[in-house]
């Protein structure tokens, strides 16, 4: 999966050196995120999904607490099970924290208004079928491609990396930093 996005993405990215200097970031990345926790992928949908360590609560409270301590604002946090719970139906511990910072957003939507859409981020901690704990978030390069943002390759890249540490900290089993 790992090698089908690092060597895929060329082919559809425009551009001449700038393409492989996003690749080369980008597998950097990925091959990151490996030792801490689960296998991340993005699959056309879009999603960077990564194994937790831990229940679905817990992986909520660190995510948390590490945004909070990075100063990102917490806008919401939606449990979707409680909710399919208030009208008698059962679903597995699903939830979606939502949170943004002014001063990474809007150079973002200053890029391209329409990812306001996207905005705030979010990522979603839910519980599947063989009770296996999962945290997703949108790919930035999927959002580069939904809004045709050319041009904004450093805030994306620093979206990229934020993304990147706020997960792998929610589901590692290191202490927060």
């Amino acid at each position: 999966m790992i090698k089908n996005q690092c060597i895929g993405q060329h082919s559809t990215s425009p551009g001449g050196s700038s393409v492989w200097s996003r690749l080369a970031m980008r597998c950097l990345l990925w091959l990151s995120l490996l030792p801490f926790a689960g296998i991340a992928t993005a699959h056309d949908s879009g999603l960077v999904s990564l194994r937790s360590a831990h229940d679905v609560a817990t992986t909520v409270a660190r995510l948390q607490q590490h945004l909070q301590a990075k100063g990102m604002r917490l806008f919401a946090e939606i449990d979707h099970a409680a909710g399919a719970d208030s009208v008698d139906l059962s679903l597995r511990p699903t939830h979606v924290v939502m949170f943004g910072n002014p001063a990474v957003g809007t150079p973002l939507m200053q890029c391209s208004q329409s990812v306001a859409i996207d905005l705030p981020q979010k990522m979603l901690v839910w519980e599947d079928a063989q009770g296996d704990v999962w945290l997703a978030y949108n790919d930035p390069e999927f959002l580069r491609w939904r809004h045709g943002i050319e041009g904004c390759d450093e805030v994306l890249e620093k979206v990229t990396a934020a993304l990147s540490a706020f997960a792998r900290a929610a589901v590692s089993s290191a202490p927060l930093p």
